[in-house]
């Protein structure tokens, strides 16, 4: 029997915690590129009723992600797409993460605007590190947005002469994912459907306890302990915002960014995190 799809793509804890508050009842097919990681993810989704299929996923592969949305399709039409997918500035270096975290989720979004169904919605997982960025200009957010995705690696300012760091990378990803949700939202549009991205800010999950334990986790820690909310978010915080946006109750939310970070990008620009 055919049933409303849900695609998740990044086998972790914040797409794991949207997926369970949004897709009871629903297929859901779980891309990542570690298999054994989607696969742990469905076992723990499935013992606890939801209905999964774990799909090995190389989101920097145009070829890999329509194999994704192909088997989605199989199941049924999809109506919900989750988008946490990801490396981190301290795990890949600034290819990686322009391949990935930038271009692929340009792609991801492309195709699936092609498919997605009337009423269906996404999010996909963006970063206040995307908030740090200095503002660019208005042409440079043009090309962001609009450049063709197979182009966008193109973009001067995504040559390596012009990039410092891996963390400067994933700025200019994160800001990236946030213009071409904004662009897309307009063609998602044209097919009833709306998409819109979340930017969080630490949320404690695995990885970024691997953050806390690395190079940066001096900075990370002082971050959370200085923002207004004095602590790191969970996953469940950014699930309840995604809650909001992928149900009716957020009909008239599209094309926006919307940052969970317990005021630590506030308080880089206004308070004790300023540099």
């Amino acid at each position: 029997m055919k049933k409303n799809v849900m695609i998740l793509t990044g086998a972790g804890q914040i797409g794991m915690a949207i997926a369970r508050r949004m897709g009871y009842g629903m297929k859901i097919v779980i891309g990542d590129k570690r298999r054994d990681n989607a696969e742990t993810i469905a076992e723990t989704m499935n013992k606890a009723g939801f209905e999964t299929v774990p799909v090995e996923m190389d989101l920097s592969s145009r070829e890999s992600i329509l194999g994704l949305i192909d088997s989605a399709k199989h199941y049924g039409e999809i109506q919900m797409l989750i988008n946490a997918a990801g490396v981190s500035p301290s795990q890949a270096s600034i290819e990686t993460i322009l391949h990935v975290d930038l271009y692929g989720t340009a792609v991801l979004l492309e195709e699936v605007g092609k498919v997605i169904a009337e009423g269906g919605t996404g999010v996909t997982i963006s970063s206040q590190s995307g908030h740090r960025l200095p503002a660019l200009g208005t042409e440079i957010d043009e090309q962001l947005a609009m450049t063709p995705a197979e182009d966008l690696l193109k973009l001067d300012i995504l040559q390596p002469a012009n990039i410092r760091d891996t963390l400067h990378a994933y700025q200019l990803a994160k800001r990236c994912n946030v213009k071409r949700v904004m662009s897309e939202s307009v063609r998602w549009g044209e097919r009833g459907a709306r998409i819109n991205s979340i930017s969080p800010g630490i949320i404690v999950t695995p990885l970024a306890i691997d953050e806390f334990n690395g190079p940066r986790g001096d900075f990370y820690k002082n971050m959370f302990a200085k923002c207004p909310a004095g602590r790191p978010g969970t996953a469940d915080e950014v699930a309840n915002v995604a809650e909001l946006l992928m149900s009716e109750r957020g009909a008239f939310i599209t094309g926006s960014d919307f940052l969970i970070d317990g005021g630590a990008t506030a308080s880089y620009f206004y308070g004790p995190l300023r540099p």
